[in-house]
């Protein structure tokens, strides 16, 4: 049984378009706001046994808290923003010192400014008053979303189970998470030409096919 978890976009089945329905259950989290509320939730839609789980994203986080190990035969990772796991690389802390700095601006309430950061930061196109009215809603709803990092999570949290983390080779930050994650003993791999969604890559099913068998 497959068992997909959803970053912060897109929630449930919707965050999983190339995939089947045959055999998965795609997890919901999206009800919850803070890690540990959100590992509740998938601990509660997890299948007991005998699972593949298969994270995107910010759904590691919540997946590394919660999914007690014993229920998992393999363990998929894309683009796991596992950012414990890699503190102390350039990369990885210029990112947090940015979203930080952002995420102060909006506390203040300046939520204009941090989208000025988050905006080219996470999404490639720059903060614009033309575009703000539309873009205010995606911004707000980011800057609520927890951080992914302060989470004392170790990059041998899956350690019990075969892992593969598969990264896009275009961000820095991901690769670097995915070294530290292959370090410990996970298998690294890349899909190019799908950013930060390696699961549309038409290669991305028959990866997973040979790596659970």
């Amino acid at each position: 049984m497959r068992f997909y978890v959803h970053g912060a976009g897109r929630a449930g089945r919707e965050a999983w378009p190339a995939q089947s329905d045959d055999g998965a259950v795609f997890a919901d989290h999206s009800a919850a706001t803070t890690a540990s509320d959100k590992a509740r939730l998938l601990r509660e839609q997890c299948p007991p046994r005998d699972v593949v789980l298969v994270a995107h994203s910010l759904g590691a986080v919540p997946a590394a808290l919660g999914l007690d190990v014993p229920s998992l035969s393999h363990v998929v990772l894309l683009e796991p923003a596992l950012y414990d796991v890699a503190r102390g690389v350039v990369a990885v802390e210029e990112h947090i010192a940015a979203m930080t700095a952002a995420r102060k601006a909006a506390d203040a309430g300046d939520l204009f400014g941090y989208w000025q950061v988050v905006a080219p930061l996470m999404f490639g196109r720059p903060a614009t008053d033309e575009a703000w009215e539309e873009d205010e809603p995606l911004a707000a709803r980011f800057a609520a979303v927890e951080r992914p990092w302060g989470h004392g999570i170790d990059a041998t949290v899956f350690g019990a189970v075969p892992a593969l983390v598969v990264t896009g080779a275009w961000n820095d930050e991901y690769e670097a998470i995915g070294e530290r994650l292959a370090v410990a003993g996970a298998s690294h791999v890349h899909l190019t030409g799908h950013r930060h969604r390696p699961q549309d890559h038409p290669g991305f099913e028959g990866l997973v096919a040979d790596f659970v068998s």
